[in-house]
């Protein structure tokens, strides 16, 4: 997290909604107190959005709240009425947000275009009502399904800004000035090091074209190891295009404009090979300052073969169009931004993993645990002999009994289900 209040890294707990239960109930009519079952389905969980919003510039409103769940569903009705699903939930972000799985650091997903909508956390399913459980042979079942539920998930939004250039530069070499100057931004100057605490954004445009510059704070030396506002800024340039090296070419400061490049280059280089190889122009800024005039000719003697230059005076407006020129000009041989794609689809869902592990505890009972007995748990109905029928039949027919069996229990023994313990009878 920046210094200031710029916010572009925040940790936040997201859940879908629950499903509602099923109901269980008999359709009574006057003279019969019983014509059937009639219990309708739960209503499905909320799902969990993420969407682009343009017109957010970081992540600031986080800090204030932390936990995001989506509407739960209804509980079904009698007469087969089904319960009322749970509102969805959209949570806005800035362009260029990353959203990362807490514990895993997987990548769920990159939010790269406006009122783009993803789905991350699916809503639980509604549990089924009792008429659903009716065949010939049981007319009047007396059990009905609980809804899924949903587990809360922690994750991990990483803002990065979404630039087709990156101004970037040792602090107070006059990045945020030229900003001024080339778009309608209005990013905060003064003549002290670090005044930018947060990138800016500008649109520059040029005739019928157009392109995207963000004003990176200062860098300095250790930046890579996270010194002075390292970390929390390098991330930006990741996004860009292509890179505007902005040097005090006057040294007014009793800096060395061409040391001065080199040691941020050498940051680039250290904190990502991708950042390294980004094309570069370079902008000599206070071409108006008494002495710029030979330190421009030594720095073009040393890079002019390599790289563009552009001698500019940012204050007055000096050089800015050549620099743009050349800047739309670069950027037409360059590839579109693209967002970052997950190696993988991922969304956060209801426990749907049916399988199982059995452990013996210190008492000597068998413990059956996993997705299986979640499962479980969600469908039977302790005191109704049809649901318990079932319930035996699933761990039959899932291998539960004979891996028991496999494992040493004997007739008599103790097993724990979930809530359920029973003597285990082969």
């Amino acid at each position: 997290m920046a210094t200031g209040e710029f916010t572009d890294k925040v940790r936040i707990t997201i859940k879908a909604g629950d499903g509602g239960d099923g109901m269980n109930s008999f359709k009574a009519i006057k003279g019969k107190p019983a014509c059937g079952p009639d219990g309708g389905d739960g209503g499905k969980g909320g799902d969990v959005y993420f969407v682009g919003d343009k017109d957010m510039n970081d992540l600031f409103s986080f800090r204030f709240t932390s936990k995001y769940f989506a509407e739960d569903g209804e509980m079904g009705g009698s007469n087969q009425c089904f319960g009322k699903s749970g509102k969805n939930l959209y949570i806005k972000v800035p362009l260029g947000t990353l959203v990362r799985d807490y514990d895993t650091g997987r990548l769920i997903c990159d939010v790269f275009e406006d009122g783009e909508q993803i789905l991350v956390a699916r809503g639980g399913n509604g549990g089924k009502g009792n008429v659903r459980f009716t065949t010939a042979r049981r007319h009047a079942p007396n059990f009905s399904q609980k809804g899924e539920k949903v587990k809360p998930h922690s994750v991990v939004l990483e803002m990065k800004v979404i630039a087709d250039v990156g101004l970037i530069g040792f602090p107070n070499v006059g990045k945020s000035t030229l900003l001024s100057k080339i778009s309608a931004a209005k990013p905060k100057i003064a003549n002290y090091h670090f005044t930018t605490l947060s990138p800016n954004l500008g649109v520059v445009r040029y005739y019928e074209k157009s392109f995207v510059a963000a004003d990176i704070p200062g860098l300095i030396e250790g930046a890579a190891q996270g010194a002075g506002l390292g970390h929390d800024f390098l991330r930006h340039i990741e996004r860009t295009r292509m890179l505007c090296h902005v040097v005090d070419i006057s040294g007014c400061e009793e800096r060395d404009p061409i040391e001065d490049f080199q040691k941020i280059n050498a940051e680039l280089k250290e904190y990502s090979e991708v950042l390294a190889k980004l094309p570069q122009v370079i902008v000599c800024n206070k071409c108006d300052v008494y002495g710029a005039e030979e330190n421009l000719k030594a720095f073009k003697k040393k890079y002019g073969r390599k790289y563009k230059i552009y001698p500019i005076t940012a204050v007055t407006g000096e050089g800015t169009r050549e620099l743009i020129e050349g800047i739309l000009s670069k950027l037409d041989e360059l590839p579109p931004l693209e967002p970052i794609r997950p190696e993988e689809s991922f969304e956060y869902t209801a426990n749907d993993n049916l399988e199982f592990s059995i452990f013996r505890d210190e008492d000597g009972v068998y413990v059956v645990e996993g997705g299986l007995v979640d499962m479980l748990c969600r469908n039977v109905v302790l005191n109704n002999p049809d649901s318990m029928q079932y319930f035996q039949k699933v761990l039959r027919l899932r291998g539960v009994i004979k891996e028991l069996s496999k494992m040493g229990c004997q007739e008599g023994d103790t097993v724990s289900i979930g809530e359920v313990e029973f003597e285990f009878v082969l």
